[in-house]
């Protein structure tokens, strides 16, 4: 599709680390159902299975190898510096997106100004955006699904005070105000809680769009070691509550209302 030079440019960011088969579908559904203004930024962290060498064959995007597992948050601060999209979407590789997804997502974005980050609802994913139970099970069913949910959900969304970092929309300026993604939760996990805090610590709400579902199957990175998801949750749940001075999520609204205001010394992450 065409765009005229006054389209915003969104700048999609995923993160790869082998699973080549989801990337394969994750990229596919992009360039089926995304008609905005869009570029691809890809980091790799250190994938032998091929995945570079097909990255090479897709158009707009730029591809940043990295020799070894920089994780989630270090890859997308990498993503965060190289894209140069006015928007910014992380998105995990192993999800599919729908008709007419980011559209909706932007809709909810730019028509409030006080929103700073948008997400979706999902398969697999955390509360509020999880949709419970799905009745599909194939791909053709899940965009039916997907349509017929958009339709009856149309332009609804509701306020949250966490989102899920598997794929999330907001302004680039954010980044300017917040900083990216804090390091110290590498490999992965809570990252992304600990980002959406410190957007709202700045004054900014979260929204799920509620007309948008995608489809995630959910923790590939770490589905062949159990016991290695268990360990980096527990290590980066100790992180974050030593960081927040916290116990439980539970208590998220408590540390935002506490933390107010901004303090760029305490709040800002560099990038």
């Amino acid at each position: 599709m065409k765009h005229t030079n006054t389209a915003p440019l969104i700048s999609i960011i995923i993160l790869t680390c082998n699973q080549l088969h989801y990337t394969k579908e994750c990229i596919k559904s992009i360039f089926q159902f995304t008609k905005e203004n869009f570029e691809l930024v890809v980091i790799d962290n250190a994938s032998n299975d091929g995945t570079l060498k097909f990255l090479e064959t897709i158009p707009q995007t730029y591809v940043i190898s990295n020799k070894i597992n920089k994780g989630f948050a270090g890859g997308c601060n990498q993503g965060f510096r190289a894209a140069k999209g006015e928007f910014i979407v992380l998105l995990n590789n192993d999800t599919v997106v729908t008709d007419g997804w980011l559209g909706k997502m932007l809709g909810c974005l730019t028509n409030i100004p006080s929103v700073g980050i948008v997400g979706p609802r999902s398969n697999f994913v955390i509360k509020p955006q999880a949709i419970p139970s799905v009745p599909y099970n194939t791909m053709e069913d899940m965009h039916k699904f997907a349509s017929e949910w958009s339709v009856k959900h149309n332009s609804q969304s509701f306020a949250v005070n966490n989102l899920s970092g598997f794929c999330m929309l907001f302004k680039k300026g954010l980044l300017d105000k917040i900083g990216g993604m804090d390091e110290q939760f590498n490999p992965g996990y809570y990252e992304d809680t600990d980002f959406c805090m410190r957007a709202q610590i700045s004054g900014k709400k979260l929204l799920v769009a509620d007309d948008v579902f995608i489809h995630h199957h959910g923790s590939s990175s770490f589905k062949t070691n159990r016991h290695l998801r268990t360990h980096y949750i527990q290590i980066n749940s100790e992180k974050f509550n030593k960081k927040w001075n916290t116990k439980k999520l539970e208590e998220l609204s408590t540390i935002i209302e506490r933390e107010k205001p901004f303090n760029v010394k305490r709040h800002f992450v560099p990038y």
